[in-house]
């Protein structure tokens, strides 16, 4: 892991494309560009109206609250001929990976700079395979970010920003430091992906029980549903020689079993995990809410697959992956 960054002290090295505009690509570019940086963001047309309607307000559980205006926002429907961003930030969701990358490929200079801040393991891979001009780096969003009316990204929870440790990401770190994003680089980020991808078992739970993350996690009976799915996949890493990093400040064993006790002991022995807002929920709750596609086949599929390599049982993920289906593909 890399030291942390100084203070910057100079321009940042370029501007920055947002490719995919959605609470997580609004919110990191977003509070890039009101810490000085040039950010372009390409997204959804009935996203792009909303924030030329309303522009962007940026709020945190820590009391940030920037607002930037439509007029100061660049806004695209598709990556704009003739761009030639320092670092672009993959945001899309997963199903959209490959003709993203694509559609950068075939507009920006070849070897540029391309962050995958994505969910899953593949994306990057994805991306890389899509577009072999570009350099696409693997990367991780450890804190939740809620879409709320009026143009607001709320981020309800802690956690930082990761990468693969490169010198192209090495100049960009006094400037997310700046920006209040702090991105932590890693020579080996494999393990860390793992880690939050065992965090994000519970985004199923969560979109289910249509609750906020903080109600859910206080509810007894979808914190087991939770603790089930992460114990098999701890089991069916071990078996793939997997060791996922720690994202919480319990080992993965021990957090399982907290999960499982009564509610008044998990809220004393887990009170730095509930340390969210009322606001912060999954993204895949937004998902289900909106009729939109979700990443199952990228959080509890992906345990499957692990699980198929070392001919291991995932029951548990397997069937949360055919829940999710069966509420989002039409009948």
């Amino acid at each position: 892991m890399s030291p942390p960054p100084e203070s910057p002290t100079s321009a940042p090295p370029g501007p920055v494309l947002v490719m995919g505009a959605g609470s997580v690509g609004c919110f990191v570019g977003g509070c890039l560009q009101a810490a000085g940086v040039p950010v372009d963001f390409v997204g959804r047309g009935h996203r792009l109206a909303a924030l030329l309607a309303s522009g962007l307000q940026l709020t945190d559980q820590d009391g940030r609250d920037q607002r930037i205006p439509p007029a100061r926002l660049r806004l695209h429907g598709q990556v704009p001929a003739g761009l030639a961003p320092s670092l672009v930030l993959l945001c899309v969701k997963s199903g959209a990976t490959a003709d993203s990358a694509r559609e950068l490929q075939e507009r920006l200079p070849a070897g540029t700079t391309v962050l995958s801040l994505q969910n899953g393991m593949q994306n990057a891979q994805l991306a890389s395979q899509a577009a072999p001009g570009l350099n696409v780096m693997p990367g991780m969003v450890a804190f939740n970010v809620a879409h709320g009316p009026d143009g607001r990204f709320h981020r309800g929870t802690a956690g930082q920003l990761a990468a693969r440790d490169t010198p192209a990401l090495r100049l960009w770190q006094p400037h997310f430091e700046r920006a209040g994003l702090p991105l932590v680089l890693h020579t080996e980020l494999r393990n860390v992906q793992w880690g939050k991808l065992l965090l994000n078992l519970n985004n199923p739970v969560n979109a289910l029980s249509g609750l906020p993350l903080r109600a859910q996690l206080q509810d007894a009976a979808r914190r087991r549903e939770f603790a089930g799915l992460v114990e098999e996949a701890l089991d069916v890493m071990a078996h793939a020689g997997v060791r996922p990093a720690r994202m919480t400040p319990l080992p993965w064993r021990l957090l399982v079993r907290v999960l499982r006790w009564p509610t008044p002991v998990f809220k004393v022995v887990a009170r730095r995990m509930l340390r969210m807002d009322h606001l912060a929920r999954s993204s895949m709750a937004d998902d289900l809410a909106h009729g939109r596609p979700t990443e199952i086949d990228e959080l509890c599929g992906e345990v499957v697959r692990l699980a198929g390599t070392v001919d291991r049982p995932a029951p548990l993920n397997s069937a949360m992956v055919t829940r999710i289906h069966s509420v989002t593909q039409p009948s």
